[in-house]
């Protein structure tokens, strides 16, 4: 399922519209990148969480020249399944 089909599910589950089933969607999407940025966790009871972890620094190679070049920690969103969630797929 991408956004477009996830959208059009909204709709025809809740009955809204396509232009306020496309604006509520963009809103989650938007409020959780938002609050991720700020730093802070999303959870959503019986779905999951949503928070930035930080990758350390590492080392790694150059592809053009194979020489050893050290790569910077970096923060990347990630996602844990909630107990719900877990059973619902497992």
């Amino acid at each position: 399922m991408n956004k477009q089909d996830l959208m059009v599910q909204v709709r025809e589950t809740t009955g809204l519209s396509k232009e306020q089933a496309e604006r509520a969607v963009e809103a989650v999407f938007d409020l959780i990148t938002a609050s991720l940025k700020n730093g802070e966790e999303v959870r959503i009871v019986g779905f999951g969480s949503f928070f930035v972890g930080t990758r350390r620094a590492s080392p790694g190679r150059n592809p053009r020249t194979g020489e050893r070049i050290e790569l910077p920690p970096t923060r990347q969103a990630k996602f844990r399944a909630g107990k719900t969630l877990k059973e619902a797929v497992g």
